[in-house]
């Protein structure tokens, strides 16, 4: 029996993780969860999984969450520290970060100083502080990611050494735009970047795989993974079957293919280095009948491009990277700004941007909240 607790229990990923564990009672127990805003939901995950500790990203929601689970014998927090409490719980050997954005950072830290196995969905912590979050879990814990593309790599892996890696070619679907001129995608709808072809997942993750910046943050976090001196090749896979391969020194490539189920991943990561039996839609090459490969196209999606330069400059840049990503998604799905000055507002940030060293929490923290207010004040320029 494996006790977890969930950070971003409500979102795509932690109501996928919890799948797991209803399919796996005999394996897996709750410690603890977190949620953001879906009280509802979350309360009814509460029922089902008896937590013994609860918490919820904002203050207003305690009340209501509380109306919500009467009777119940849980401890319910809120805000940073619950989800630092619910991280570090006592009963808990592994956390599942799924938290979004940048807001999953502390706790997932916090989880390693406690030693906990991570199996982490949330890109944005390796993001904007690989350095930090490697550091910590050295010889520690368990790092396993949750992404499929990551899963797929750590999977090819699985008994080679990582000086065996020629390169590291990381899938993409394309998204929703992969066919679209640059003309079409001027006047594209939040309804239109909302309909990914392959996979469902909440709204920021979606705009990030409309954009491709979801493709450009994966990128950073394989470099953090497996090593920033590893080449990783961006290919685009429309049909989002093959979900990453290694090509090794002596020219073989092993790739991880299966159908488009974040819970198949999950599984793997909340078992690794095992696997389990799951009762999963199984891929059936002779429906799925091709599978086609295509270079990104990097004038139409800009935000690869940023994203490696970030990396490249390196010291605060990837944070400010990711920030400002994080509010201009915002601004767009709250109809402030049109689809193509997501990227427009991100460059124009990382311009204004003198890099810093990223020595602390503190430094992550203070390079994150200048290019939040750095695009906000962008935005009204940005607007047409």
């Amino acid at each position: 029996m494996k006790t977890i607790s969930i950070l971003g229990s409500t979102g795509s990923i932690g109501v996928n993780t919890l799948d797991v564990v209803r399919q796996n009672r005999d394996r897996f127990s709750v410690a603890g969860m977190v949620a953001g805003n879906n009280v509802v939901l979350f309360a009814d995950q509460i029922k089902e999984f008896k937590p013994s500790l609860v918490s919820v990203y904002n203050l207003s929601k305690v009340n209501e969450l509380k109306e919500l689970l009467q009777g119940l014998d849980v401890e319910i927090l809120c805000g940073e520290e619950g989800s630092i409490k619910v991280a570090t719980h006592p009963d808990a050997s592994m956390v599942v970060s799924a938290i979004v954005g940048s807001a999953g950072l502390v706790p997932s830290l916090a989880a390693i100083q406690s030693s906990k196995d991570l199996a982490l969905a949330n890109k944005e912590t390796l993001v904007i502080a690989g350095e930090l979050i490697l550091r910590a879990a050295k010889n520690k814990i368990n790092l396993i990611p949750i992404d499929s593309e990551h899963s797929a790599i750590l999977q090819a892996l699985n008994g080679e050494k990582k000086e065996r890696i020629q390169k590291i070619i990381l899938t993409g679907s394309g998204g929703p735009f992969r066919t679209f001129t640059k003309e079409q995608m001027a006047t594209v709808t939040i309804k239109e970047a909302l309909n990914h072809p392959n996979w469902t997942m909440g709204a920021k993750i979606t705009i990030d795989s409309a954009t491709m910046m979801n493709k450009g943050l994966e990128y950073i976090e394989a470099k953090w993974l497996f090593g920033l001196n590893t080449p990783v090749e961006i290919i685009v896979h429309p049909q989002s079957i093959v979900h990453s391969m290694i090509e090794f020194v002596d020219t073989s490539v092993i790739a991880q293919l299966g159908i488009p189920d974040m819970r198949v991943p999950i599984a793997y990561a909340l078992t690794f280095p095992d696997r389990i039996e799951c009762s999963f839609p199984t891929l059936n090459l002779s429906t799925i009948k091709q599978l086609t490969f295509e270079e990104p196209d990097y004038e139409k999606f800009p935000c690869i491009k940023m994203a490696q330069d970030s990396l490249e400059i390196g010291q605060s840049m990837p944070a400010v990277l990711n920030a400002a990503n994080e509010v201009a998604v915002q601004a767009f799905l709250n109809e402030e700004i049109p689809f193509k000055n997501i990227a427009e507002t991100i460059h124009m940030a990382m311009n204004n941007h003198k890099p810093h060293s990223i020595d602390s929490l503190e430094d992550v923290k203070s390079a994150d909240q200048w290019a939040r207010q750095e695009v906000k004040k962008l935005i009204p320029l940005t607007t047409h």
